[in-house]
């Protein structure tokens, strides 16, 4: 992908682009700064502080520019130092380091009516003789094309009309300039409502100076006062502030030409036509002053000014004067220079409305220059040029700008990669070679692959895909996309209902085939697993022979028996603590029959262990039946959580050892949270760097919990960030609804007491400490499965694929009952736990 060159890299506006991810060519971006230079910029305060510092100020200023040069080889996008290095140099007089740093600092910003005016106020004072003419004028036509400023026009007239020796001389060329020059002015801020007579009156006076130095040739003399004529009438035909002083000057002016007209009467010796346009304009005026009192108000600030600005354009719109839209847009963001929202609307009416080519490509022009960061607006550009048929060279540049600027997601820099093949795709026609496209796509992947999310990734591989078989007649091209994908992509089953619907659609149906054979086996998130098992069964029904339908059912129902038994068993793990409702009516019915004979007051384990052994190996019947039924319990349960057999079961099967186990087995990992905030709503692309960046202003974040999924491994949205005490946790809540990577965020204190698992966990504590304050050790209570780190590494499992090893008259089927055993060792012939023992030792 070209660079652009230096001089074309897009232009911040008044103030940089906020800050945003980094992606690419991007680079990071400065504060935001106000749209006008520091007071500190004007003349009068510069040269005023030009006696005060002597030797030692000279000194002073000379290492202030030495570091702010430094300062802009580093950042030169940091808009504060360059107005001030600007300032610095022109109070020092450095002419050729001014003049140098103002052409920089304008590749990158456009400069505020004030900075062209003493740009070119010093350049006047440089010149000394007419061959710098040409220069100083090129420097007004740059100033007047950034924003609209009667003012600089004011300016600009002034200085043709003195300096060109063609107007000045009134020769027929130099009239005909200015006279131009003046319909320009007129064109761009005559119908500025406060400040557009000022251009009127200037025009007016220079026609009336020309008609002084007519002599003799009436003819001549009679143009030149139906030229005033006309300016009169149309300045009043236009609603401007002070209307009546200008009806009063017509008249005035009228009676000096020797058309006698009394001053008292308003209209007296004014035309019919003129009257009604007069009058027109001042209804005109009369609407439109409340919303502009509402925009003289000095104190206003830009947050003020902006609803005020944008509730006048609507009644522009609606009253239907294009012209008048546009002079109220531009006033609009030359206040306000750096308002998105403006910009956006300002190129979207020009879209509907105007469709005039120059115009659009200014307006756009400028709109990115002001505002790099939106690409609402680098996108409209390039659909603009389209639609203007502009060349491919054209778009081409434009579109390189937008890559080197900051925007804030991943999600809109493939939004301007898009509407670039969206563009080539449409134009293949005009003799484009396909080859753009591709390397468009290349570049795409390239630059963007590694924060791009899956949906984007399966987004662009898609549409490159389809264009790499339907335009490109390239098949092969358009497998090697996707064989790319899945690469990066394997475990998305979008990612091969895709591939495989191109086989299809293309008539490739032994290759469809072999995609379902690559992807049956694999593990998708959520129900893809299974998905993929049915829609190859029903891919073969409808595509395949007898055989085909046939190894397709013979690999696929193992397949999803496996699934079954997988998802049965993740059920079961969900609650491990969960008592079987069988086994639970039995206890209680059991309890309600014998109440324990447990001594009320319970001693310690260790004390247990010691003082009271086993009284006899042959239990009573009651007890006896009383342990098979807790034994048979607890198997069950051991089967459904994952516990080991060995001691450990022995240890279950002993009730008076019940409690010591409940006392070692491992507590849930849980997080205090006492100085804890969650945050949600965080935009998907966000990393803990991204979160731990969001927290910088205030600090103190010790650690930072991302949650993703559990199969994708995506980010959910949600986070836990520790801080070091209350003070910054205060802080860190105070900026919930900020924005984070362009999404307001939720910042809110952890109350783990309110999740559900603190639930569940207080819940088992309290039974816990039902059962031992009863008594209880063990005969009607189900303890829970330990966690695996407590389970010793030689200690044997009998969950999943290694239930084989255990004796059938341990491991039940799920709903096996009493009734049901048929082994010959069943758990009524299991007399003591020294014959269990013996039995799984023979085992």
């Amino acid at each position: 992908m070209a660079t652009p060159m230096e001089e074309d890299l897009p232009e911040a506006a008044a103030a940089p682009a906020p800050a945003a991810v980094s992606v690419g060519g991007g680079g990071e971006n400065p504060a935001p700064v106000p749209a006008a230079p520091p007071s500190g910029s004007d003349s009068d305060a510069s040269d005023s502080d030009d006696d005060d510092g002597g030797d030692g100020g000279d000194a002073a200023d000379e290492l202030r520019i030495q570091a702010l040069e430094r300062a802009l080889q580093e950042q030169p996008l940091d808009y504060d130092s360059h107005v001030q290095y600007i300032q610095c140099l022109r109070k020092s007089g450095k002419i050729d380091k001014l003049r140098a740093a103002r052409e920089d600092m304008n590749k990158y910003f456009p400069l505020t009516p004030k900075m062209w005016q003493e740009w070119t106020k010093d350049e006047i004072s440089l010149s000394t003789s007419h061959e710098s003419f040409g220069d100083i004028e090129m420097l007004y036509e740059r100033g007047v094309q950034e924003y609209l400023s009667v003012r600089v026009w004011r300016d600009y007239l002034d200085y043709v009309e003195e300096h060109d020796q063609s107007v000045s001389q009134c020769s027929p060329s130099g009239l005909t300039k200015m006279r131009n020059l003046f319909e320009r002015a007129i064109t761009a801020g005559g119908l500025h409502v406060t400040d557009g007579s000022k251009l009127w009156d200037a025009y007016r006076e220079y026609e009336m100076a020309i008609l002084t130095i007519i002599d003799g040739d009436d003819e001549e003399k009679e143009k030149q006062v139906q030229r005033i004529r006309v300016l009169f009438h149309r300045q009043l035909s236009v609603p401007l502030a002070d209307m009546e002083s200008t009806l009063a000057e017509y008249k005035s002016w009228e009676a000096e030409q020797g058309n006698a007209n009394d001053p008292s009467l308003d209209f007296d010796g004014v035309p019919s036509n003129v009257v009604s346009a007069y009058k027109k304009a001042t209804e005109m005026y009369n609407v439109r002053k409340q919303y502009e009192d509402k925009l003289s108000i000095v104190d206003a600030s830009e947050g003020d000014k902006l609803p005020e600005f944008l509730k006048y354009i609507k009644f522009e719109e609606s009253s239907g004067d294009p012209a008048r839209v546009q002079v109220l847009y531009e006033r609009a963001v030359s206040e306000l220079p750096v308002s998105n929202e403006l910009w956006v609307g300002y190129t979207s009416y020009l879209d509907r409305i105007l469709k005039l080519p120059a115009v659009l490509k200014s307006v756009y022009h400028r709109a990115t220059r002001n505002c790099t960061w939106v690409s609402e607006l680098w996108v409209r550009y390039l659909l603009s040029l389209e639609r203007i048929c502009a060349s491919e060279e054209e778009l081409q540049h434009v579109f390189e700008q937008a890559l080197q600027c900051s925007f804030p997601n991943v999600k809109e820099y493939l939004n301007i990669y898009l509407t670039r093949v969206d563009s080539l795709r449409r134009r293949l026609s005009d003799g484009l070679d396909f080859l753009l496209i591709r390397q468009t796509f290349t570049d795409a992947t390239e630059f963007l692959s590694p924060q791009m999310g899956t949906d984007e990734l399966l987004l662009v591989h898609a549409y490159w895909a389809k264009l790499e078989h339907n335009l490109g007649k390239d098949l092969a091209a358009a497998r090697a996309v996707w064989e790319n994908s899945l690469k990066k992509s394997g475990s998305v089953l979008e990612v091969w209902q895709h591939y495989i619907s191109m086989e299809i659609e293309t008539g490739h149906i032994h290759e469809a085939r072999s995609l379902y054979k690559r992807c049956y086996s694999k593990r998708f998130a959520g129900s893809g697993s299974e998905d993929i098992c049915h829609a190859w069964i029903r891919f073969e029904r409808e595509h395949g022979t007898l055989d085909d339908y046939d190894l397709a059912v013979k690999k696929v129902n193992p397949r999803l028996k496996e699934l079954m038994m997988f998802k049965a068993q993740q059920e079961v793990k969900v609650d491990p603590y969960a008592v079987p409702k069988e086994t639970a009516n039995a206890n209680d019915s059991s309890q309600k029959r014998k109440p324990s004979k447990m001594p009320t007051k319970q001693q310690p384990p260790a004390k247990k262990r010691k003082d009271n052994p086993p009284k006899s190996d042959v239990p009573s019947d009651d007890q006896g039946s009383k342990e098979q039924r807790g034994s048979s319990d607890r198997v069950k349960a051991g089967e459904v959580s994952g516990e080991k057999t060995g001691a450990s079961m022995e240890m279950k099967m002993d009730g008076s050892q019940t409690e010591n186990i409940a006392s070692k087995e491992s507590k849930p990992n849980f997080y205090s949270d006492k100085c804890t905030v969650y945050m949600s709503n965080i935009d998907l692309t966000a990393n803990e760097e991204h979160i731990r960046r969001f927290f910088s202003d205030i600090g103190g974040v010790t650690a930072i919990r991302l949650l993703k999924d559990r199969f994708t491994k995506k980010s959910r949205g949600l986070a836990y960030v520790d801080f070091s005490d209350n003070e910054h946790l205060e802080a860190a809540i105070r900026k919930s609804k900020q924005k984070l990577l362009g999404k307001k965020v939720s910042v809110a204190r952890s109350d783990p007491s309110k999740g559900k698992k603190s639930r569940e966990t207080g819940s088992f504590s309290k039974d816990q400490d039902k059962l031992a304050a009863s008594g209880d050790h063990g005969e009607n209570a189900v303890v829970p499965s330990r966690s695996d780190k407590e389970i010793q590494k030689d200690e044997p499992r009998i969950t999943g694929k290694n239930t084989f090893a255990a004796p059938r008259s341990v491991i039940k089927p799920l709903g096996w009952t009493k009734k049901d055993d048929k082994s010959d060792v069943g758990a009524e012939e299991l007399k003591s736990n020294e014959d269990f023992r013996n039995l799984l030792l023979k085992k």
